[in-house]
């Protein structure tokens, strides 16, 4: 015998499975924040041990990515919780443009001044 199933009404399927997303969506957030935080450490604490040269432009760019990882983390948070009071209100609503713009800018940004430290010998 199988284990036990529960049956689901429509509106409660659909509950569940916005529910899932939203947790998914919030995890995805703190895989990404704790990504940039180890990037922070690698760049702005272990590159600058290993490589001859300049330490300061590791530990800036490290500090941004730290900067970043923080954003990611809290503003996941935020999001996670207004997810979660929409659902309950049968609501949704899209991030904001401007966060998108915002977080998509500073990580190309990084990732720019990441390419240049790797390419020219400080």
């Amino acid at each position: 015998m199988s284990g036990a199933t529960t049956s689901l009404q429509p509106d409660e399927q659909s509950r569940r499975a916005m529910m899932l997303n939203v947790e998914r969506t919030w995890l995805a957030w703190w895989r990404t924040g704790l990504v940039s935080a180890a990037a922070a450490v690698g760049l702005g604490r272990v590159a600058p041990e290993v490589l001859d040269g300049h330490d300061w432009p590791y530990v800036v760019i490290g500090t941004g990515y730290a900067a970043l990882a923080v954003v990611l983390l809290v503003l996941g948070g935020i999001r996670q919780r207004s997810l979660t009071r929409q659902l309950r209100e049968g609501r949704f609503a899209d991030l904001s443009g401007r966060w998108v713009a915002a977080i998509t800018v500073a990580g190309a940004g990084l990732a720019v001044i990441t390419m240049l430290l790797v390419l020219v010998e400080v």
